[in-house]
C-alpha cells in the first residue's frame, strides 16, 4: 500500500504520528553479505530507519561510466532495508563528507580546473544532472509514495560550513523533484555560526542539524531557526569519531554521555545515529582532513560506533537499546548470520619482487615534458612512479618539490635518497650525484582526498606543479600510473632487494571460513589484497594494528594474499588472527 510522509508539526506516516529512529550504516564500507546481519542488529535496538550516504565516486568512477553492482549495489541495500520493515534516509547530496575520498565527489572534476565544486556553475551542475538522472533510477521507485521504505532525502551536505550559494541549493533540490523525488527533503548543518543559515533552504527543505553533545541547547537554536513548530531531527548524532594516520590513539566515546544526550534527543525529537555500524574504508577510498596539517583516515571506520568495524554488539549499543525501549516497542529479531573469527596462523612469504622490476608488466609508460598529475593521468587512486635522466655526476644543491601530494620517496639509480610528506614537501634537500649518469625516480601516493573544507578546491593529486633542480623546473618525464587494480600482471620471477617499494606474495589455504585479522606489526607503509580484493592501507605510525579482513572475502582452498610494502621495511612472515586491536 502506498504511504505518504507529511511534515507539519512533526513527521506523519500516513496521518500518524512518526518518531524517526535511525543509524547509519554505509553499504559501500560493509561487504554485501554482510548487510542483513548489520540492518538485522539496527532493528533488534529498536530503530525504525536506517540511513546511507551515496558516494557519486564510486557510482561513477570515470565520466559516463556506471556501477550499482556488488558492495555499490544501492537498490539491494535499500530493498534490503525493506524486506526487514526498516525505513530508509537516503543521503545522495552529491557531496557527502563521511570521511571519505574527496567527500564523494569524483576526481574527474578535477580534471576541469575552472570548475568551481558544490556551487551553481554550469559545468558542475551539468555533471549532477548527468549522475543523478541515472541514480534516480535506482531509487525513485523505492520511496514510501510508491510503496518503497524511503522516506527523506537530503539536499546538499552541510552546506553551510563551506558556503551560502542559496541558488545552488535551489537547483539542486529542484534537480531532485524534477527526477522524480517525492518525499520530503532534508538538509542538514551544524548549529554554530551561519552554518544553518548558509545550509538551509526553508521553503523546500527541513533543516536538521548535525551535532553530538549539548542537545538540549542545540535544540533551542533549531526551535529559533524554524521560527514555527517543525520536527526537531539530528541528522547526524556523533557518538564517537574517526581515526587519522598518526593520532596517539584509536577515538572512543563515553557510553553513559551517549546514552544520556540520546535520551535528550528522543524526549523532543527524532535521531540518525552517526555511526551505527561504521565499517572499513577499503582500498584507496579513505578521506583526509586538513587544518594545519595533512590527517588522513585509517583504514578503520570503526567510529566507535554501536557495532565495531567487524559488527561486534557493543557496551554503547545495549545502553542505547535500553534508552530506545523507553520510546518504542523493541521487536524480537533472530540474527541469520553466522559470523566466525578464525585464528589462521603464521604464513611464509612465497614469492617477492621489486616494484620497478614489474613497472612495465603493471603501466604503460606515459611520456611529457612536464611532469602529469594524476589527474592527468585519468587515474584516481593509488600511485604515480616518476622517472627522468638527471644527468651527470655532480652536486645537487636545490631539489624542491613544487605543489607535490601527498608523499613522495625519491630514488637516484633505484635507491632510496628521502621520503618527503605534506609539510616538509617544498623543504629544500642537498645531495651529491656520483654515478656517470642518473636516473631520478618519484613514487607518489595519494593518500585520500581531502573531504571536508575549502581545501576540497586543491586536490590533484601526484606532481601536479614540478621539480626544480638547482633552481630551474626539470623537464622530460616518463610516468607509469600504479592504481593497483591488476596484480594478476606481476612477475615474481624478476629481481627484488632490500629497502625499496616491493610486492611480497602469500598463499595459505582455508578449510572453514571465518573473518580473521592481518596483524601487520613489523611492516612499514602499504596495502593489502586478499584474492585481488583491495583491503586497505596499513602504516606503522599507527593507532590502526591490524586489518579486517570479513570471511566472505575468503574462499575454500587456496586464498592469495598479496602486500605492497613502499618504505622497505617488511617481514618473511604476516599472522591471520582472530583477535582484532584497531
Amino acid at each position: 500500500m502506498n504511504s505518504k510522509l507529511m511534515i507539519t508539526d512533526d513527521f506523519y506516516l500516513n496521518e500518524k504520528p512518526l518518531k524517526i529512529i535511525s543509524g547509519a550504516i554505509h553499504y559501500f564500507r560493509v561487504v554485501p553479505e554482510y548487510w542483513r546481519d548489520r540492518l538485522e542488529k539496527l532493528k533488534a535496538m529498536g530503530c525504525n530507519t536506517v540511513e546511507t550516504y551515496v558516494p557519486w565516486n564510486m557510482h561513477e568512477p570515470n565520466e559516463g561510466e556506471f556501477c550499482f553492482e556488488g558492495i555499490y549495489d544501492l537498490r539491494k541495500f535499500i530493498q534490503l532495508a525493506a524486506e526487514l520493515g526498516l525505513y530508509v534516509i537516503l543521503r545522495p547530496s552529491p557531496y557527502i563528507c563521511a570521511e571519505w575520498e574527496f567527500g564523494g565527489l569524483p576526481y574527474w572534476l578535477l580534471k576541469n580546473e575552472r570548475i568551481k565544486l558544490r556551487f551553481n556553475d554550469d559545468v558542475y551542475m551539468a555533471k549532477v544532472r548527468n549522475y543523478f538522472t541515472r541514480l534516480m533510477k535506482e531509487v525513485v521507485d523505492l520511496q514510501v509514495n510508491f510503496s518503497g521504505p524511503i522516506i527523506l532525502m537530503q539536499v546538499e551536505n552541510e552546506y553551510g560550513g563551506y558556503a551560502n550559494d542559496s541558488t545552488y541549493l535551489n537547483v539542486l533540490a529542484d534537480l531532485m523533484i524534477e527526477l522524480g523525488v517525492v518525499v520530503p527533503l532534508v538538509t542538514s548543518d551544524g548549529p554554530w555560526k551561519d552554518m544553518l543559515e548558509n545550509g538551509s533552504i526553508q521553503d523546500k527543505a527541513l533543516a536538521t542539524i548535525n551535532c553530538g553533545s549539548r542537545i538540549k541547547e542545540q535544540f533551542k537554536r533549531l526551535k529559533t531557526f524554524h521560527g514555527e513548530k517543525k520536527p526537531l531531527m539530528v541528522m547526524e548524532f556523533w557518538i564517537g569519531w574517526f581515526d587519522a594516520w598518526g593520532d596517539e590513539a584509536h577515538h572512543t566515546t563515553d557510553v553513559e554521555s551517549a546514552a544520556s544526550e540520546l535520551h535528550d534527543i528522543l524526549e523532543e525529537g527524532s535521531v540518525n545515529i552517526y555511526m551505527f555500524h561504521g565499517g572499513t574504508n577499503f582500498g584507496f577510498h579513505n578521506g583526509s582532513n586538513y587544518y594545519s596539517k595533512l590527517a588522513p583516515d585509517t583504514t578503520t571506520y570503526d567510529y566507535d560506533a554501536l557495532l565495531t568495524e567487524w559488527g561486534d554488539i557493543t557496551p554503547k549499543y545495549k545502553a542505547f537499546k535500553k534508552i530506545i525501549s523507553k520510546h518504542t516497542e523493541i521487536p524480537n529479531v533472530e540474527f541469520s548470520t553466522q559470523i566466525e573469527k578464525m585464528n589462521y596462523g603464521t604464513i611464509h612469504c612465497q614469492d617477492k619482487v621489486a616494484l620497478f622490476s614489474n613497472l612495465k608488466n603493471l603501466s604503460q609508460a606515459t611520456m611529457s615534458i612536464a611532469p602529469l598529475s594524476m589527474e592527468d593521468l585519468n587515474q584516481g587512486f593509488g600511485y604515480v612512479y616518476y622517472t627522468s635522466n638527471i644527468g651527470k655526476n655532480r652536486n645537487i644543491e636545490d631539489f624542491k618539490f613544487v605543489n607535490v601530494k601527498d608523499r613522495a620517496h625519491v630514488f637516484i639509480n633505484e635507491e632510496l635518497k628521502f621520503i618527503k610528506y605534506d609539510l616538509d614537501m617544498e623543504e629544500v634537500e642537498k645531495f651529491a650525484l656520483t654515478a656517470p649518469t642518473n636516473e631520478l625516480g618519484i613514487l607518489v601516493e595519494n593518500m585520500g582526498r581531502v573531504n571536508y573544507s575549502v581545501k576540497m578546491n586543491h586536490q590533484r593529486k601526484g606532481i601536479v606543479d614540478g621539480v626544480v633542480i638547482n633552481g630551474a623546473f626539470h623537464s622530460q618525464w616518463t610516468q607509469y600510473s600504479l592504481p593497483m587494480n591488476n596484480l594478476e600482471k606481476l612477475d615474481y620471477t624478476l629481481d627484488w632487494k632490500e629497502f625499496v617499494p616491493a610486492f611480497y606474495r602469500f598463499i595459505f589455504e582455508v578449510k572453514k571460513i571465518g573473518d580473521t585479522f592481518i596483524d601487520m606489526k613489523g611492516w612499514g607503509k602499504g596495502i593489502v589484497l586478499i584474492n585481488g580484493f583491495n583491503i586497505g592501507r596499513f602504516w606503522e605510525i599507527g593507532p590502526q594494528e591490524r586489518l579486517y579482513i570479513p570471511g566472505p572475502l575468503l574462499k575454500i582452498g587456496m586464498n592469495e594474499i598479496i602486500v605492497f610494502e613502499t618504505d622497505g621495511k617488511s617481514k618473511d612472515t604476516i599472522t591471520l588472527t582472530d583477535e582484532p586491536k584497531l
